[in-house]
């Protein structure tokens, strides 16, 4: 499994991904799984790579979270989670899409 967590310089959100996804992969049995770490660093570059906000969490090159037609650009990105909207997915919802 491929796993990378796009982000931006200075996101706040970043290190919160960065802890659940790591909780995540250690709960499926993978905690040596590697997480490629991507920074975007243009609006060039957001709008190439499709980067909708930091951070961003792609499964084998997918994003598992992507709405269509949602916003690209050097943003922070929002997640709808069961307590409400947050600056990164539940470690449930990446236990989802992770499995």
């Amino acid at each position: 499994m491929d796993v990378t967590l796009r982000y931006f310089d200075g996101c706040p959100n970043r290190r919160t991904a960065e802890a659940r996804l790591r909780a995540a992969l250690d709960r499926l049995g993978r905690p040596d799984t590697v997480i490629t770490r991507e920074q975007v660093a243009s609006d060039e570059e957001a709008e190439a790579l499709d980067f909708r906000g930091s951070p961003t969490i792609l499964v084998d090159g997918r994003d598992p979270f992507a709405s269509p037609g949602g916003p690209v650009g050097l943003a922070c990105r929002v997640y709808a989670t069961p307590q409400g909207l947050a600056g990164a997915p539940t470690v449930e919802q990446l236990l989802e899409v992770l499995a």
